[in-house]
């Protein structure tokens, strides 16, 4: 989430989540070429009765058009349509999802549009849903219920700090001590969400933590940045991380999701990143507190401290949003480009579900949660009564590469479906999600298990 803080303070205003700062939007990757004209090369600048002038002018004009065509590339007369673009009756123009997308996970979740297949019985999707992507998934067996333009690239925003903790979470002991530079906190983008980190002042990697899952903290973010060797070498292992989880649709620009030309990732990406993530208690722990106390500035000697609140609206709530039954994180976001973004994880009984969803058309406070919500309840209710139209794959380590021609793409993902329903695989370590600071899920543990296709099986 990119949104306006003051440093050393918490904003606690009701709208204070989607209150982005305004980023330039990247220049579009094909533009017209204008043709030169004169007032003779239009109809209406010709004299009237001179038919003759008017014949010719519209022959070179066609001619110089055709000539043009010949050396442009088709790209350039298929420039993406921007969100905020408007047609003559005002509208903004709403961009279409590419013909062909990635196949990783199912030949269906390359297709556009909404996949489902629904069983005898089961309840219909909700009829009310905006966003431009989403994705519900089985957060164990990885089987995809249902999606919509999952493997569309678009921008990620904050969401994508889930892979920056896949990539850096684990490199550091929660209980280091890192004394901040002034240069740590160089280059955060205008208007960046901040947790509060003073230059000169020492933190723990475990208040870093939780200022960026709690805060959304691109100042925690560069931080650790830092302590990594810096945002360069931090954003070139994201991606490599990207690649090892088979997240083929993403590209890192900058560590914190802050706006950036070039920087995407899509729905079935990011719920690859969460999936990873959980399988890390300290992960399980960041993504699912409320709140916390962050250390503050020195006065009188003594080191004060503040009260922070996660800006996840289905964990902490909202005057427009309760906290979702069962809900055990994951991560939000909200910029210019990327609109609101959401990756959440939630259990009710025995099922643990992913769901996903990007850039909601639909300009309502909390809308991304909402919308969450909705496809959490359908999720819940249909689980055993649709056919999965795809699944999330794993990592390269096993499964091997899932990209066009890899062992999991497209149709071969349908057979290791069907393992995947089996026990075998590792398992994610059980913790429960209990104690003063963390949701308490009914005194239930929260538990997820990973069960990738069995070496030597059918997907293999």
């Amino acid at each position: 989430m990119e949104s306006s803080m003051g440093s050393g303070s918490i904003r606690r205003s009701a709208g204070a989540l989607f209150r982005g700062a305004v980023s330039a939007s990247p220049a579009p990757t094909g533009t017209f070429t204008d043709v030169p004209t004169t007032s003779a090369d239009h109809p209406t600048a010709a004299a009237p009765g001179n038919a003759r002038t008017v014949r010719r002018a519209l022959t070179r004009t066609t001619a110089a058009l055709a000539g043009t065509a010949v050396l442009l590339p088709p790209l350039l007369f298929a420039a993406p349509a921007h969100a905020d673009e408007k047609p003559k009756d005002g509208k903004p123009q709403v961009p279409a999802p590419p013909a062909e997308m990635s196949k990783v996970g199912g030949d269906r979740l390359g297709q556009a549009g909404t996949q489902v297949q629904l069983k005898p019985g089961a309840p219909k999707l909700p009829s009310d849903l905006t966003a431009r992507s989403w994705i519900v998934s089985d957060a164990e067996s990885g089987k995809v219920l249902a999606s919509h333009n999952a493997h569309w690239q678009l921008p990620p925003a904050s969401t994508l700090k889930m892979l920056f903790a896949d990539t850096v979470l684990p490199k550091f002991p929660k209980n280091q001590k890192y004394t901040v530079k002034p240069a740590d906190l160089a280059g955060m983008g205008s208007g960046s969400s901040l947790v509060g980190i003073k230059e000169n002042l020492s933190y723990t990697v475990h208040d870093l933590w939780l200022g960026v899952f709690l805060r959304s903290g691109n100042d925690a973010v560069h931080t650790l940045s830092a302590m990594n060797g810096g945002t360069a070498k931090t954003v070139q292992e994201m991606q490599k991380q990207a690649e090892a989880l088979n997240a083929t649709d993403t590209h890192v620009v900058t560590p914190d999701g802050y706006d950036a030309p070039g920087q995407v990732s899509s729905a079935y990406d990011l719920s690859l990143f969460a999936r990873a993530g959980l399988q890390n208690a300290d992960f399980r722990e960041y993504c699912s507190t409320v709140s916390a106390q962050f250390p503050g500035e020195v006065k009188d000697g003594k080191r004060g401290s503040f009260g922070i609140q996660n800006t996840n609206r289905l964990l902490s709530g909202d005057y427009d949003v309760k906290p979702y039954p069962g809900i055990a994180g994951v991560k939000n976001g909200s910029t210019t480009n990327a609109g609101s973004t959401f990756t959440g994880v939630a259990q009710r009984g025995e099922r643990k579900l992913l769901v996903t969803v990007m850039n909601p058309e639909k300009k309502e406070h909390n809308e991304a949660y909402k919308e969450t919500a909705k496809l959490f309840d359908w999720g819940f209710a249909a689980a055993d009564k649709v056919e999965p139209v795809g699944r999330l794959v794993g990592p390269k380590s096993e499964e091997g590469d899932a990209r066009a021609g890899g062992k999991l793409s497209g149709d071969k993902a349908r057979a290791a479906l069907e393992d995947s329903s089996g026990g075998a695989g590792g398992v994610w370590t059980a913790a429960a999600i209990a104690g003063g600071l963390l949701v308490v899920l009914g005194g239930v543990a929260f538990v997820v298990r990973r069960r990738w296709p069995r070496r030597g099986g059918s997907g293999r």
